[in-house]
């Protein structure tokens, strides 16, 4: 299983806009929602670390405030050498919106890796 490249291509040019002079490590992430619009984010960081997003978390933010509640995908991008994991609280977030969603994680090498979100995050917290 290949990321999907039309998310690929978006999560790599969110990648380009991502705000890192702290950590400089810059991420991007495309995601598609269960009746297909597209939605992207990168990191953007703060001097007030605790205000800083992840690239996830900017996708899933830009997703919700459009009206959608569904991911079936969604592909994270990084330029390290091996792909990058989800933080605990973009497992969290992406649980919340997509547990059975597709999450397909590259790296600038090429190499990835491909997950269920509710593999990534068992036991996740749910108020039902």
């Amino acid at each position: 299983m290949s990321a999907p490249a039309d998310l690929l291509k978006q999560a790599k040019a969110a990648f380009a806009n991502a705000y890192a002079p702290y950590s400089t490590f810059q991420v991007g992430a495309a995601l598609r929602t269960q009746d297909g619009e597209v939605f992207t984010g990168a990191n953007i960081e703060n001097a007030s670390y605790g205000l800083s997003r992840c690239a996830e978390q900017s996708a899933v933010q830009a997703m919700a405030s459009a009206g959608h509640r569904n991911i079936r995908e969604i592909v994270v991008y990084t330029a390290s050498v091996e792909p990058a994991s989800p933080c605990g609280a973009c497992r969290q977030i992406l649980y919340e919106f997509g547990k059975s969603a597709d999450l397909h994680l590259v790296s600038s090498s090429g190499e990835e890796k491909h997950f269920k979100v509710r593999d990534l995050l068992p036991e996740a917290f749910e108020l039902d």
